[in-house]
């Protein structure tokens, strides 16, 4: 996971080495050699999806563009490529929010599931019948008909029960290590926020659509709100992307591991150029082909 930055660029290896400095643990060994249970661990997840962005974003040679968004910790990324955030400033907010989101799970277990096929507001009543067993809410509106839910594990689990019997195609429980996006998370967002309001943040150089309303910011102080509420509030993200569009968006890149994002995206707006750098390989040849016919 970024290896082929790290060994092909000063810059990222001296980002990598710096993120080490700053997370206390060898995130390059980690991320290049496992074990894969590490990786996978939130405390661990965050930083290194994060540090992968931060560094293909960094690495481009043109970054002239109009908006950005990212979905839950995405949001961090979108917020340093908008200069939102410096890069030292972003890695250890996110480390601190990987913790918190790991501990806040490990007090009070909790688990997420996708549901796919049902309109949104037949997952919000469903949701409301299932909470008589616990807290379980909408967490992430991904696209037309796919949206995940979050809460208590028994009240998460009567919910898929009822999606099944109301007709969902598919219905699958994530493997996270807690109910994200959910009040479980509220302990977290204590602490967060805490660090949010003494970390230094400047005013977006481009709008940035915020998970928690869909909505452009620029405003600093407005990003560090909506980053507070994000962690207890669903990611509203098909109707930032439909608002992004309609605002005038017409080529999207993805930028960092992964392409779950380009998949959302093709899903939600009839959008003809959408693009995605997770390999170092990838990223002259997608800039060439964004900024053709600009």
């Amino acid at each position: 996971m970024g290896k082929d930055w790290h060994d092909n660029s000063p810059k990222a290896k001296e980002m990598f080495g710096r993120a080490s400095e700053i997370l206390g643990f060898d995130i390059a060994a980690i991320c290049f050699r496992g074990p894969e249970d590490k990786l996978r661990q939130t405390e661990v997840t965050q930083p290194a999806i994060f540090l992968h962005s931060a560094i293909a974003f960094s690495l481009l040679d043109e970054k002239n563009f109009g908006a950005a968004a990212g979905h839950s910790l995405g949001e961090y990324s979108a917020l340093f490529a908008a200069g939102a955030l410096e890069f030292e400033h972003a890695l250890m907010l996110v480390g601190l929010r990987g913790r918190l989101m790991q501990h806040a799970g490990e007090v009070r277990r909790g688990t997420m599931a996708a549901v796919v096929g049902l309109e949104d507001n037949l997952v919000e009543e469903i949701c409301r019948e299932a909470s008589k067993d616990g807290i379980v809410q909408p967490a992430n509106y991904n696209s037309s008909g796919q949206i995940v839910i979050s809460g208590d594990v028994e009240a998460v689990h009567g919910a898929m029960e009822l999606a099944k019997v109301r007709g969902a195609k598919i219905v699958k429980e994530l493997v996270v290590s807690g109910a994200f996006h959910s009040s479980l998370m509220e302990a977290a967002k204590e602490e967060l926020k805490k660090a949010i309001d003494a970390t230094p943040f400047h005013d977006a150089n481009v709008p940035v659509y915020a998970n928690v309303s869909g909505k452009p910011l620029k405003d600093a102080d407005e990003i560090k709100d909506a980053l507070v509420r994000q962690l207890t509030s669903p990611v509203r993200w098909q109707e930032s992307v439909v608002k992004m569009f309609n605002d005038g968006i017409a080529k999207f890149v993805e930028i960092g591991p992964g392409k779950v994002l380009q998949g959302l995206v093709k899903r939600t707006v009839p959008a003809k150029e959408i693009f995605g750098i997770d390999k170092m390989s990838e990223a002259d040849l997608v800039v060439r082909s964004v900024t053709e016919n600009r």
